[in-house]
């Protein structure tokens, strides 16, 4: 006997058009060649009509419609010709310019940020991202209350139907509000914690990893740490600051954290409610920019990654980190993507492992300028404090003097704090170098 499947809904039909401002960067992919990515990353189907992108480049838009009253026309006269089931603007429309286009399209219009607030709630996993996926869809929907309220105006004037639409209008956005602050509540308690958690961490050197979605930024963490993290090819595969400890050949531990990726002209709503998150992975004693190299725009990526990071926190990258290099056709690239940059920059593949070791070397001898080199002296029969201080830190020596056992340790400040709590004698304890401070000549060589 034959048993019925379900089958998978179709896919949604999608016609992608957009104006290009002067402001906005141009794409080596094409115009609109990321917009039609988020929309399959959405799971969407992008429409492709065989004629030249839906892209209007303008000086400003129309007020009224976004695009020019030509373009709109054209559009209105493509879609009695082609099956769709939404049309999406690559801009953020007004409230009235998505109402208009719905009127002279009879389609639903989609936007920018409604497009990847949408993609943000399918990549929710946990409770805070799925809070502050919501909190930004409804600070973007409060506004735009009065479109999905459209069906009564067939029936403006009509008897008995005077004022209930208002009245619903108005108990709605007073339903949104209350929602709105409960959920900036319950996202307050998760951060508090939050923030506890990091400042526990005191102990540790921090490193984050920030970019562009799609990066690599996790199959970089995993190849490190050797964690096991979700590694997707698609935007926001990411959505929650993981953290991972990280161990130097040295015997140093480090904690690795990987965050959501940052995209051009990324909605203010979405950046301020995961603001607790990227400050997580921000507020770090060394930031990596994870690029991929291999993209056609990674010049453009790269830039919206920095100013997006001089809005968050006022900081720049510590240091670049080249990736996906084994997909580079030609090596001059590379140094074409370093050009006027101050940083340094480090060329690696996460996938195969490729220029990791040289990662390695310098994120450690950056970390060495961080650090406190202290010399330590113990009785020779003081095994826990010797084990304290190897587990504190990156032991460089191990000399007996006479009836002491002297140690020189390089140490974060939370480990050189723990490690004075833990020995009997604080006076144990002497620095030979504070972080800023330049490396001595035993620690060069060493």
């Amino acid at each position: 006997m034959r048993t019925s499947e379900p089958t998978a809904p179709p896919r949604e039909r999608v016609l992608v058009c957009g104006l290009l401002l002067p402001e906005h960067p141009r794409e080596d992919g094409g115009p609109l060649a990321e917009a039609k990515s988020l929309v399959e990353a959405a799971g969407a189907e992008v429409v492709e009509t065989g004629e030249e992108p839906l892209a209007q480049k303008r000086q400003r838009p129309d007020p009224s419609t976004l695009l020019g009253k030509g373009k709109v026309q054209e559009i209105q006269e493509l879609l009695k010709r082609v099956t769709v089931d939404a049309v999406l603007v690559d801009n953020d429309l007004t409230p009235a310019q998505g109402r208009n286009l719905e009127r002279a399209w009879s389609k639903r219009v989609i936007d920018r940020s409604e497009l990847i607030l949408d993609i943000f709630a399918t990549r929710a996993r946990s409770r805070q991202a799925r809070l502050q996926v919501e909190l930004a869809q409804m600070q973007y929907m409060r506004p735009r209350l009065r479109r999905m309220w459209t069906h009564l105006e067939r029936l403006e004037g009509a008897i008995g139907t005077r004022g209930p639409g208002e009245t619903q209008l108005e108990t709605d956005r007073r339903l949104l509000d209350k929602r709105i602050r409960d959920l900036k509540a319950r996202l307050a308690e998760i951060e508090g914690r939050k923030r506890r958690q990091v400042r526990s961490r005191s102990d540790y050197f921090t490193v984050g990893l920030v970019g562009y979605t799609n990066a690599g930024k996790s199959t970089l963490l995993n190849r490190l740490t050797g964690a096991a993290e979700l590694v997707a090819d698609m935007p926001f595969a990411t959505l929650d600051t993981r953290t991972r400890q990280w161990r130097l050949p040295d015997g140093r531990t480090l904690l690795l954290s990987d965050t959501v990726g940052f995209l051009q002209r990324l909605p203010h709503h979405l950046v301020a409610s995961f603001h607790a998150t990227l400050e997580e992975a921000l507020n770090v004693d060394l930031l990596l920019h994870v690029i991929d190299a291999s993209h056609p725009d990674a010049q453009t990526q790269m830039e919206a990654v920095e100013k997006t990071l001089s809005e968050l926190s006022h900081r720049e990258a510590d240091l670049l980190v080249l990736n996906k290099i084994d997909a580079v056709e030609d090596p001059i690239w590379l140094h074409v993507l370093l050009r006027d940059r101050h940083q340094d920059g480090v060329y690696v593949s996460a996938r195969s492992g490729e220029g990791i070791d040289r990662l390695i070397e310098v994120v450690a001898r950056r970390l060495d300028r961080n650090s406190f080199l202290v010399e330590i002296r113990l009785e020779l029969s003081d095994g826990r404090g010797a084990a304290a201080c190897r587990a504190a830190g990156a032991v460089l020596s191990e000399v007996v003097d006479e009836q002491e056992l002297v140690l020189t340790v390089r140490l974060s400040e939370g480990g050189l704090g723990n490690l004075r709590r833990t020995l009997e004698n604080e006076e144990a304890c002497r620095i030979l170098r504070s972080p800023g401070e330049p490396l001595l000549h035993s620690e060069q060589t060493a």
